[in-house]
């Protein structure tokens, strides 16, 4: 098996990254039912991994305020790690759970119909979880 090799997204990753997020989230959109805030994935900072030339998974992030916030994370090969060396490019181990936001992927669905109503293993997607890491100044 390969290494998983993980690089900063470039802008000739733009088309293809269009297409990724079009393919696992049904478009580039991304909206948290906390606060219904849209994300642009597609134009936002984040990290590719890589096992040999074939991606295999990505993250994106938006920066405000002082504040990281993992917006996308896919990884299209389960148990090799790909997850994990993608949130160790954005420095994510060690958050505590914050709050559980009830509902909130119905609210967000009303912006963004494509978010389906069962994620992997029939799960149902209905809450969002925010997850916290304070860092030292």
């Amino acid at each position: 098996m390969n290494e998983i090799r993980v690089r900063a997204l470039v802008e000739s990753d733009r088309l293809w990254l269009g297409g990724f997020l079009r393919e696992h989230w049904g478009s580039p959109h991304m909206v948290y039912g906390h606060g219904l805030q849209v994300f642009s994935c597609d134009e936002l900072p984040g990290f590719v991994a890589f096992c040999g030339e074939e991606p295999v998974g990505l993250v994106t992030y938006s920066v405000a305020d002082g504040q990281l916030q993992v917006v996308s994370l896919d990884s299209v090969r389960e148990g090799i790690g790909v997850g994990t060396a993608l949130m160790l490019a954005v420095e994510r181990r060690g958050y505590e759970l914050v709050a559980l936001h009830r509902n909130a992927v119905e609210q967000a669905r009303r912006i963004k119909p494509q978010i389906p109503a069962v994620g992997s293993d029939g799960i149902p997607l209905r809450d969002e979880i925010e997850l916290e890491k304070r860092l030292s100044p």
